[in-house]
C-alpha cells in the first residue's frame, strides 16, 4: 500500500471493497463506492478544463460529498479548498478570490454563498448537490455521466491536495496549503491512537478546519468507518456515539464542555469508546478530569496548527493521569509526535532557549506546510532562517521534553512589568464550581500599563457568585500579581468555527 491518501483508499476498496467508509445520516459509502464516486468526481473537475493546482471551493458539512471532492482533488493534483460556509457573502468572495478558485461544489442550503463566489467569479462552473438553475451542473448527474476510471496522477508528497484557510481571528485569513505528505499518519501515529479497520470514528468539526478534514483523513488511512455530524447538537452527537459504538472521537474542548453538561450523560453508554482526541484550543484542568471520569477511555491531546496539518506534539493517554505523580502533565501539550521536533526560541532573535525558558514554540517536520498561498511577505516571517516553522505560541519545554503552552505570543498580560499568561488565571479561576467558562486577556490600565481582565459565564446556578468572590478564590492559587483585576459576566464567550476564544473581541467591547 502506497504511503499517501489515494493509494490507501484504493487498496481498502480492493482488499475491503465492503467495508463502512463513510456515513452521513442513514447513507454509507462502503471503501469501493467512495474509491468509485471519487473517481467520477475527479474524472469531472478534469472535464471542466482544470488543470492542475487549480483550486475548487466547497462549500460543504462534513459527510459523502465533501469526502468525495477532497479525495477526487488528491486523485488529480488539483486543490480543495474547503470554504467556511459561515462567513458573510463579504468574506467569503474574498477568500475566493483570494484562492482564485476555478470551480466550485456546494450543498444546496449553501448556494447564495456560492452564487455570490461566482457573481464575483464570472463564468467558474458551479456544481449543485440540490436544485441548480439553468447554467449550473447537478451534482448527482455530473457524477453519474463522468468516467470511473482512476485518474492514477503520480502525485508525490510534495503534492499541494488541499488549502485551508486560517480563522482569521486578526487580519484576513490566509490560504494554508497542505500536502499529500503533510497529511500523512504513519503506523506509529495510528498505533498510538489505537487505530485499526475495526474503528468508528465520529467526525463533528467542519471541513473547512484541520481537526475537520484532517480527522477524516486520519481514519480513511487506518481503513477505519467515519461517521460524520454535519450539525453540532450535542444530543445528537452522543446519540450517534452510542448507535455506532464509535471508538475514536475528536473534539475541541468547548464542544467537550457541552456534551459533559448534558442533564443524562453519565446515564449514556461509552464502552465502545476507546480514545478521545482533544485539541485545536486550551482546555482547562478541571475540564479534562469531568471529560475523562464521564467517558472513561483513553484521552489523547493533540497539538498544533494548520500550518502543520494538525499536529506536533501529543499527550499520550498514558500520561493522562490526574491523581498520579504526573499529574501536572494535565497541564502541558505533551512531546513532540514521532519524526517531529519542537523547540523553544526567542521570539525576537529565533535563537535557542534552554529548558524551561518561556518563548515562541517552533516546530518542523514533514507535518508542516510549504507556506501560505500566494503570501510571500507572510511566508519570510512564518520560518525562522533555519527553518522551523514560527508558530506564534508562546511555552516552554521541562527537563523531559514535555512542552507547556502559556498563550499566543500577543495574548501576554504585560502589568507592572510582569508577565502574566492568561492560562494560568483561566486555570484558577475555572477551578471555582460556579463557573462555567472563563477568557483572560488584558485591557488598558494607566497605573499598570495592563490589568489582567477576565470574561467569566457562570452556571445557571450561580448568580449569588461576585466579582470579589472570584478574585478571593484566586489568592492562594497564583501569584497576587497574576490575580485578575477586573471580572465581566457574560452569557457566553465569543468563539471562531474551531472553538477558540476571539479575545480580541472580548478587549474591544470589555476593554472600556
Amino acid at each position: 500500500m502506497g504511503p499517501y491518501l489515494p493509494d490507501t483508499v484504493r487498496q481498502y476498496a480492493t482488499e475491503r471493497p465492503e467495508a463502512p467508509a463513510v456515513t452521513e445520516g442513514d447513507r454509507t459509502l462502503t471503501y469501493a463506492e467512495l474509491d468509485d464516486r471519487a473517481n467520477r468526481a475527479a474524472q469531472a473537475l478534469l472535464a471542466l478544463g482544470l488543470d492542475e493546482g487549480a483550486h475548487v471551493g466547497c462549500l460543504a458539512r462534513p459527510g459523502t460529498m465533501s469526502a468525495e471532492i477532497v479525495l477526487a482533488c488528491a486523485k488529480t493534483g488539483l486543490v480543495a479548498t474547503p470554504l467556511n460556509w459561515r462567513l458573510t457573502e463579504g468574506e467569503l468572495t474574498a477568500v475566493a478570490r483570494d484562492a482564485q478558485l476555478r470551480a466550485v461544489v456546494t450543498q444546496g442550503e449553501f448556494l447564495p454563498g456560492a452564487r455570490a463566489v461566482r457573481a464575483v467569479l464570472p463564468g467558474i462552473p458551479l456544481i449543485v448537490d440540490g436544485e441548480p438553475a439553468p447554467g449550473e451542473l447537478a451534482y448527482g448527474t455530473w457524477l453519474k455521466d463522468a468516467s470511473d476510471s482512476d485518474p492514477l496522477h503520480a502525485g508525490t508528497g510534495g503534492t499541494v491536495f488541499l488549502q485551508l484557510y486560517t480563522s482569521g481571528t486578526t487580519g484576513l485569513p490566509k490560504g494554508v496549503q497542505l500536502t499529500l505528505g503533510n497529511v500523512e499518519s504513519g503506523p506509529s501515529q495510528l498505533a498510538e491512537m489505537g487505530w485499526s479497520d475495526r474503528s468508528v470514528s465520529l467526525n463533528a468539526m467542519p471541513v473547512f478546519h484541520i481537526a475537520g478534514t484532517g480527522w477524516l483523513l486520519v481514519a480513511l488511512s487506518a481503513g477505519a468507518h467515519s461517521v460524520t455530524v454535519p450539525d453540532l447538537v450535542p444530543q445528537r452527537v452522543v446519540d450517534l456515539m452510542e448507535h455506532h459504538r464509535i471508538t475514536h472521537a475528536f473534539f475541541v474542548p468547548a464542544v467537550l464542555h457541552l456534551l459533559t453538561q448534558l442533564p443524562d450523560i453519565r446515564e449514556r453508554d461509552f464502552s465502545a469508546l476507546r480514545t478521545i482526541v482533544y485539541g485545536a484550543s486550551p482546555i482547562t484542568p478541571v475540564l479534562l478530569r469531568r471529560s475523562m471520569e464521564i467517558f472513561g477511555c483513553g484521552f489523547y491531546q493533540k497539538y498544533g496548527q494548520t500550518e502543520t496539518a494538525g499536529a506536533a506534539t501529543r499527550l499520550l493517554p498514558s500520561d493522562h493521569d490526574p491523581d498520579g505523580p504526573r499529574a501536572h502533565l494535565l497541564r502541558s501539550a505533551g512531546n513532540a509526535l514521532p519524526g517531529a521536533a519542537v523547540a523553544i526560541v526567542d521570539p525576537v532573535t529565533a535563537e535557542p532557549l534552554a529548558s524551561g525558558e518561556v518563548g515562541e514554540i517552533v516546530t518542523r517536520s514533514h507535518h508542516v506546510t510549504p507556506g501560505y498561498w500566494q503570501r510571500p511577505d507572510e511566508n519570510a516571517k512564518l520560518f525562522t532562517p533555519d527553518g522551523w516553522l514560527r508558530t506564534g505560541d508562546a511555552g516552554y519545554l521541562d527537563a523531559d521534553g514535555y512542552l507547556f503552552i502559556t498563550d499566543r505570543i500577543k495574548d501576554i498580560v504585560i502589568t507592572g512589568g510582569e508577565n502574566v499568561y492568561p492560562v494560568d488565571v483561566e486555570s484558577a479561576l475555572a477551578e471555582h464550581p460556579a463557573v462555567c467558562d472563563v477568557a483572560v486577556f488584558g485591557t488598558p490600565d494607566e497605573t499598570w500599563g495592563e490589568a489582567v481582565t477576565a470574561a467569566v459565564v457562570l452556571h445557571d446556578n450561580a448568580d449569588e457568585v461576585t466579582a470579589a468572590d472570584l478574585i478571593d478564590f484566586t489568592r492562594t492559587r497564583i501569584a497576587s500579581y497574576k490575580k485578575p483585576r477586573i471580572i465581566h459576566f457574560v452569557k457566553e464567550l465569543p468563539r471562531n468555527p474551531s472553538g477558540k476564544i476571539l479575545k480580541r473581541v472580548l478587549r474591544e467591547s470589555l476593554g472600556g
